[in-house]
């Protein structure tokens, strides 16, 4: 599945090294997201929303990349494609107010993410389709016909 990558958030990579160059708000998401700090304490950091987690299939004829996003709607999301890079992402703001006698009380949050992908060049981009079904974005992502598999066949000698 090395055909389709995930770029870094910031978009940057060493080209010598081969690893990713990484700003100190990756390192402290790094830090807060793995498993050396119990998830209890990293709850108490989190803001209520963690980067979607990712699966993504090939089939001889597509590539899908689903995203788990629940509490979403379809039209919160974007996702946009330029230079073979497809990026999806979301802001989602929230607000509430409740006012009894005298007082006030006002909460909002928000939350974004973004992730981005390289597609390989065999990709048919104007067939791009997108769904979301139950908490789960599904994009599809179909293969040109040069790049799909073709039937084996014997071949005769003369």
């Amino acid at each position: 599945m090395s055909a389709l990558m995930n770029i870094p958030r910031n978009g940057q990579a060493h080209k010598n090294s081969g690893l990713t160059h990484r700003g100190w708000s990756n390192w402290i998401d790094d830090l807060f997201n793995t498993e050396a700090i119990p998830s209890v304490f990293a709850n108490e950091f989190s803001t209520g929303f963690s980067m979607p987690k990712v699966n993504i299939m090939e089939t001889n004829d597509d590539y899908f990349i689903e995203l788990a996003v629940p509490g979403f709607k379809k039209d919160d999301f974007n996702i946009d494609l330029d230079n073979e890079v497809l990026s999806i992402s979301t802001e989602h703001k929230e607000e509430t107010e409740t006012s009894e006698g005298n007082y006030t009380r006002k909460e909002f949050g928000y939350s974004s993410f973004k992730r981005t992908f390289s597609l390989p060049e065999y990709i048919d981009e104007s067939k791009i389709k997108a769904t979301y079904e139950e908490g789960i974005l599904t994009v599809k992502l179909p293969k040109r016909e040069e790049a799909k598999p073709k039937p084996s066949r014997t071949i005769e000698i003369s």
